[in-house]
């Protein structure tokens, strides 16, 4: 279904579809990520208000509203999952507002992971290394940001999206079943690397 996060009533629109054609969500996965280009390349200093408060509301804040939305669905208890980076947690040059802006959605799978437990529902941050993205193409040097990953990752290799939903279906399956409120690296494990 078409969403845009930033339009009222869509995402209820596709919780309501959700809710009509299967009745009950076992897994949610969170993939958006915004800023409005001007902010993204200009440095966090130079980050408006109004470009941090965009990026902020359709990167983190739409996690919340779905989770709102996906949480009585998850009758069974469910696996939610937002995407985070590296950037998040260590400054990565060029990344600029992305990096506080990706930092907020780590808190609050910790904070939406204590709050749903006791629904069952887990909750994690993925973090994958840089992934060839129409989002990330915006990135200022982000062909740098890629042979970085592979040149420190010691696997010596990119990850790609199935990687990722490699994870996920991990975390979302009774193996993962004791795990909740975790930042998961899926990045050839460049992130352990100085």
């Amino acid at each position: 279904m078409p969403l845009d996060v930033s339009k009222a009533g869509e995402l209820e629109a596709v919780f309501d579809s959700i809710r009509k054609e299967w009745g009950h969500l076992d897994m949610l996965v969170h993939s958006i990520t915004f800023a409005p280009k001007a902010d993204l390349q200009g440095g966090l200093l130079n980050c408006s208000a109004e470009g941090f408060a965009t990026a902020i509301d359709i990167s983190c804040h739409s996690f919340i509203r779905m989770a709102r939305l996906a949480a009585p669905l998850m009758t069974d208890g469910g696996t939610m999952f937002a995407m985070s980076y590296h950037g998040a947690q260590k400054v990565v040059p060029n990344y600029n507002v992305m990096g506080p802006v990706k930092a907020a959605p780590e808190a609050v799978c910790r904070y939406l992971a204590y709050e749903l437990g006791q629904r069952k529902i887990r909750v994690h941050a993925i973090s994958p290394g840089p992934l060839k993205t129409r989002a990330a193409s915006g990135l200022k040097d982000f062909d740098l940001m890629l042979n970085d990953a592979v040149e420190r990752s010691p696997v010596g290799e990119l990850v790609d999206i199935m990687d990722v939903g490699f994870a996920c279906a991990y975390l979302a399956t009774p193996y993962g079943r004791r795990l909740t409120g975790q930042t998961l690296y899926v990045d050839g494990g460049a992130s352990i690397m100085a």
